[in-house]
């Protein structure tokens, strides 16, 4: 059993669920969710950035595992 490819899939695996959840905040946040995010009690624009910061993280992670070379 290759340990680095088992690694490999489960970091490709979780940084994809991660843009799913962001993709999914950052949806809200322009409003194309009906989500009323005033009851949350945080800013707006801070949710945006939030969600901006780990979607460009979790894309950044995932496109980096998609395109690493086998070694």
């Amino acid at each position: 059993m290759d340990l680095n490819a088992n690694k490999r899939t489960i970091i490709i695996i979780a940084s994809g669920l991660d843009l799913i959840l962001s993709a999914i905040v950052l949806l809200i946040y322009f409003g194309l969710f009906p989500v009323d995010i005033s009851i949350w009690g945080i800013s707006r624009w801070v949710i945006g950035l939030v969600g901006g910061v780990w979607f460009a993280g979790s894309l950044a992670v995932l496109v980096y595992q998609l395109t690493k070379t086998t070694e």
